[in-house]
């Protein structure tokens, strides 16, 4: 899950560097024309925050766990829909649109692991904790009865 938040942020910020459009412009005080190249970050200003906050949530995925991840990857996922639906504007380039919309793809495909599968992956840190939030964390009769048998005190 982790693995195709990357790749999707490469495709977002490469769909946003790549042309996606060609403009027609006249140059003042001559009758000549210039074709402009229009990136994919002038057409849909989203593409590099999205690939950036795709980056970010692989910080997150590895951070948060339980009902966080979860609603870490709706986020994710919701987010992912924004690029598919600007790739799919008609337009005159197609490598930049395709680009966007695997991204996308790939975003959308991240947040969905996520909220089915994220509450199984180990959230980082996880088994470095300090002995004052393992003892708080001893609350259930299971808990007191494991600490025990480890040979600690689960009453301090």
């Amino acid at each position: 899950m982790a693995g195709l938040l990357p790749l999707a942020a490469a495709a977002l910020w490469g769909a946003a560097a790549l042309t996606w459009e060609h403009s027609a412009r006249g140059r003042p005080g001559t009758d000549l024309t210039v074709t402009v190249d229009i990136t994919g970050g002038e057409v849909a200003p989203a593409l590099v925050p999205l690939a950036v906050l795709a980056v970010a949530a692989v910080a997150g995925t590895l951070a948060l766990g339980g009902v966080w991840r979860r609603l870490l990857g709706v986020v994710v996922a919701l987010l992912g829909l924004v690029p598919v639906f600007e790739g799919v504007v008609d337009g005159t380039e197609f490598a930049g649109r395709a680009l966007a919309v695997a991204g996308g793809a790939l975003m959308l495909a991240a947040g969905v692991v996520l909220v089915l599968r994220g509450h199984r992956a180990p959230r980082l840190g996880g088994r470095y904790r300090s002995p004052g939030a393992v003892k708080e964390a001893a609350r259930d009769e299971e808990d007191l009865w494991r600490a025990l048998s480890e040979g600690e005190d689960p009453t301090r």
